[in-house]
């Protein structure tokens, strides 16, 4: 007996692109029949029995050098979180980048790994460490890849004031200069305006 893809997908919890995706990259054994694959029965026995085994990587990220120390923390958990749950971690990938950056190296190799279908998913300490806004997109990117995301405290806590300060000037900065030039007075005077705005909070 032989399994089409789209309902190997419905039993794996994933996208038929997927399944098509993994099969080519040699993580399923199909035949192919014309234009199609056809997946045998024990291999999808198979699939389903390692449903439960997940292949993790690991994302941490700080906004700055001078918190290393929290970033070994993040790390050291996460680790204690996946083997709690039998995951096993083939990366663990760190970035020290502002969430708003695009041009991690971490968060580019992560989506490397999704793209290619070598994971079933990625643990973070918090959301906001794979990105600061737009965090529902990715998790849409993800998942139509298979793969899921598991934020082990959900929102980031309120007292972790600095890096949304940053961010924040961060944003000004960038459209400021994008109405005014990159290096016009007017900008510097928005920026200064907002950073001293902040300091009288």
């Amino acid at each position: 007996m032989v399994y089409r893809t789209g309902k190997v997908a419905r039993l794996l919890g994933v996208s038929k692109v997927t399944v098509i995706r993994w099969i080519r990259n040699g993580r399923i054994k199909a035949v192919r029949l014309g234009k199609e694959y056809r997946i045998p029965e024990d291999e999808v026995r198979r699939l389903l029995k390692g449903k439960t085994t997940n292949t993790a990587i690991i994302y941490a990220r700080v906004s700055s050098s001078d918190q290393k120390e929290y970033l070994e923390k993040q790390i050291e958990y996460l680790k204690k979180y996946c083997s709690a749950r039998g995951y096993n971690v083939v990366d663990v990938l760190t970035d020290i980048a502002s969430g708003l950056n695009e041009e991690r190296r971490g968060l580019r190799k992560l989506i490397d790994y999704v793209v290619n279908g070598k994971i079933d998913v990625v643990v973070v300490s918090y959301r906001d460490r794979l990105t600061r806004f737009g965090f529902k997109y990715l998790e849409e990117f993800f998942k139509s890849h298979g793969v899921r995301i598991e934020a082990v405290f959900g929102e980031e806590p309120r007292n972790i004031q600095q890096e949304l300060v940053e961010d924040l000037i961060a944003i000004v900065t960038s459209f400021a200069g994008k109405l005014y030039g990159v290096r016009s007075r007017k900008k510097r005077r928005v920026v200064e305006s907002v950073k001293q705005a902040i300091r009288d909070c």
